[in-house]
């Protein structure tokens, strides 16, 4: 088997490439390093090999997938931000929903039987439950969202009409790392958002605390990217089995949350992450709500655990900690 990661070398994929990679799998990523870092790929295993370029590009798409005998793919190439999705839609839905078309006509050309989706929670939009399960109506209530739910819909039409095996995977926030030099470097998540501000001594922003929650704040399902990556090494073995199985041909599809189904509110999260750094003050302000941010959503992962065998081993106090040593790996002096 070789897969083909897409995005592999962002913060989630290069989590995943090193995982599948562990997992005994050969691995070839694709990524045209607009937020991703060559460089990851250096903490994966082995020779993971890069192929620079868009999903948009065909041409580069049909190279990829037959030099290199690709036999299944992990989409993971989005792009991801809730704000910038609000003010730049039509970007979201070429590179999220047109540039996953653009795959899925290569993927079916070159007969590949096998399709991991890194979808998102945000399908699910503002859900007015505790735990949000499988069977939870989707209604998305920013750009980015819907182009996720497009994305399921695709992936999940072109498996029954080529009968290529099919998993979409709606993970939860993701945070931590598996080893310094793979944590986010980015500023737009929240644990990396916390830590800027107090680099920078200023307080932590929460936007908005006129929720509907306890503390008022938003109350989010947060999962450690080790765990992340293991859930799309349990969905490429779950894939692989369909489409050599009894099912083979039949264009199974499995939809399955990824998350621990506990709630944390951003308050909360602020708190933790003041301890853990030891920076206390300044205290967290808070600023008006953004546009597209639901109240509460947390995962129901039960149907992970009973078809993928795959249950989160990582808290949230280890999503922060790990996630503030590759902090100072590029902060020399915070310690």
């Amino acid at each position: 088997m070789t897969w083909l990661i897409t995005g592999g070398a962002g913060y989630i994929g290069a989590h995943v490439a090193r995982a599948m990679v562990e997992a005994g799998e050969r691995v070839v990523v694709l990524d045209d390093v607009s937020a991703g870092i060559p460089a990851r790929l250096e903490r994966v295993p082995g020779q993971s090999p890069l192929v620079v370029g868009s999903v948009l590009d065909r041409a580069l798409l049909d190279r990829t997938l037959t030099d290199h005998e690709i036999t299944g793919v992990v989409h993971l190439a989005a792009r991801k931000q809730v704000g910038e999705s609000m003010e730049q839609p039509l970007r979201y839905y070429r590179e999220n929903v047109h540039g996953l078309t653009v795959l899925l006509e290569a993927v079916a050309a070159a007969g590949v039987r096998r399709f991991v989706f890194s979808s998102s929670a945000a399908v699910y939009g503002s859900p007015d439950v505790d735990l949000v399960t499988e069977d939870t109506p989707c209604a998305p209530v920013n750009p980015y969202g819907e182009t996720k739910l497009a994305g399921e819909w695709l992936v999940r039409s072109s498996g029954r009409a080529t009968g290529m095996a099919t998993a979409s995977l709606r993970y939860f926030n993701v945070a931590g790392a598996a080893e310094p030099e793979l944590a986010d470097t980015g500023v737009f998540n929240i644990i990396p958002m916390f830590f800027d501000a107090l680099t920078r001594d200023e307080a932590p922003m929460i936007f908005g605390a006129d929720y509907p929650t306890p503390d008022g704040t938003c109350v989010r399902d947060y999962i450690h990217v080790r765990d992340l990556a293991e859930a799309h090494v349990a969905a490429a073995r779950r894939v692989t089995a369909d489409a050599s199985g009894a099912r083979a041909g039949s264009g199974t599809g499995l939809t399955a949350n990824i998350g621990t189904g506990t709630g944390v509110s951003v308050r909360e999260m602020a708190d933790l992450v003041a301890e853990i750094t030891g920076k206390r003050e300044p205290a967290a302000r808070v600023a008006p709500r953004r546009a597209g941010d639901p109240a509460r959503v947390v995962a129901s992962a039960e149907l992970a655990a009973k078809e993928l065998g795959w249950t989160a081993r990582f808290g949230v106090r280890d999503m922060v900690t790990s996630a503030w040593v590759g902090w100072c790996l590029r902060h020399p002096g915070l310690r």
